[in-house]
């Protein structure tokens, strides 16, 4: 039975308290692989199935379109009509992002077709009980993921911290309004960010003094970024952004219509409201792989004002570490298969829009143990 009725003055119904096994799910293969460009003046043309990067009139790469599922243009990057077809036309999504990484927008083909899911998406967003029971399930799926973070990476993290972390995902899950639950919200990330020190390794003291920075962490400062941990995890929340407005398209969701994050004109709030249990187990941990391992070093940073920002060549190191996490293998715990952490988005986007159709009752936040 669905959630509605065919009348629009019908209210909305609740889904029933319990229902058979979940149907398995299966999404597109994770073969395919997105393409970043990021050095400004390169220019993106086609040549029959073939996307040829240049450089003036220099041919610096090629690639088959039927290779990529998306496309990642950094600052001024040019790409022609020509080239937009026919990623249009193959349904390989073209994002937009500045120079620094500010996710501006996104190019899709007609593959948004699923217009009862977004009527019933619009109006579950206009109901009392479903925003808030949507959002206490992922706000405390986040601050569980966080604190099995600090467990896995941290030396020693105070069990202050993660006593907080466990009592503030307990009152989540009972949080009476959003608002109430914003500020359960910031006391579990406080206590976060107040450990996430603990998880990075200690650079090189050389190269900090030489370049004049370091990846000391003191608090998550969000705009503008002033320190290279902080610039990191912007380029992050950013790119893990951008994949799920992309999940959201390809599911056929409306991703500026969101439950938890409020309507604010160019805000995917959708792709926020599913992307908050995995900002630590993508984002967090595609950042410190990247400082931890050195793929970005203390040297891949520039300071513009009081804003800090990677380097071209920081860009391209930390881009590696987050593909890597994203290819990483999950299991995951509804259907017991292993996927990447790419599909598990899309996965999760498909789940939800099932709880909308009524399949099933309750959206199964990804939580990791």
């Amino acid at each position: 039975m669905g959630l509605f009725d065919g009348s629009a003055n019908v209210p909305l119904r609740k889904p029933p308290a319990s229902a058979g096994p979940t149907r398995q799910l299966m999404t597109p293969r994770d073969d395919l692989k997105p393409l970043y460009l990021n050095t400004q003046g390169f220019r993106v043309g086609k040549s029959g199935e073939v996307l040829q990067v240049k450089d003036k009139d220099k041919t610096v790469q090629e690639v088959r379109i039927g290779e990529v599922c998306q496309v990642n243009l950094l600052g001024n990057i040019q790409i022609t009509t020509q080239a937009i077809q026919s990623l249009c036309e193959a349904g390989v999504p073209v994002s937009y992002f500045s120079m620094g990484g500010y996710f501006y927008g996104i190019t899709t083909g007609l593959n948004t077709k699923n217009v009862a899911l977004r009527r019933s998406q619009f109006r579950l967003a206009d109901s009392e009980w479903f925003p808030l029971s949507l959002a206490r399930a992922l706000v405390a799926g986040k601050i569980r993921n966080q604190r099995t973070m600090l467990q896995r990476n941290h030396i020693e993290p105070k069990k202050s911290s993660l006593g907080i972390m466990k009592a503030m995902a307990e009152r989540a899950e009972r949080a009476e309004n959003l608002d109430s639950l914003l500020g359960i919200e910031g006391t579990a990330a406080r206590a976060y960010f107040e450990e996430f020190a603990g998880m990075i390794k200690p650079g090189d003291e050389e190269e900090s003094s030489a370049s004049g920075f370091s990846f000391d962490f003191e608090g998550r400062y969000r705009r503008p970024p002033r320190d290279p941990v902080n610039a990191l995890l912007s380029l992050a929340y950013s790119m893990l952004a951008k994949d799920l407005t992309i999940a959201c398209y390809a599911v056929g969701f409306d991703p500026y219509m969101g439950f938890y994050h409020q309507l604010r004109h160019g805000r995917p709030a959708l792709a926020l409201d599913l992307m908050e249990p995995f900002r630590p187990l993508i984002a967090d941990s595609a950042v410190l792989s990247a400082v931890n391992t050195r793929m970005v070093t203390e040297r891949d940073f520039v300071r513009a004002g009081a804003s800090v920002a990677l380097s071209l060549a920081g860009r391209k190191g930390f881009f590696r570490a987050y593909e890597l996490r994203m290819d990483s293998l999950v299991t995951h715990p509804l259907f017991e298969y292993r996927v990447s952490y790419r599909r598990l988005l899309e996965i999760q986007a498909r789940l939800l829009a099932r709880v909308i159709g009524g399949e099933i009752p309750s959206y199964p936040v990804f939580v990791t143990r």
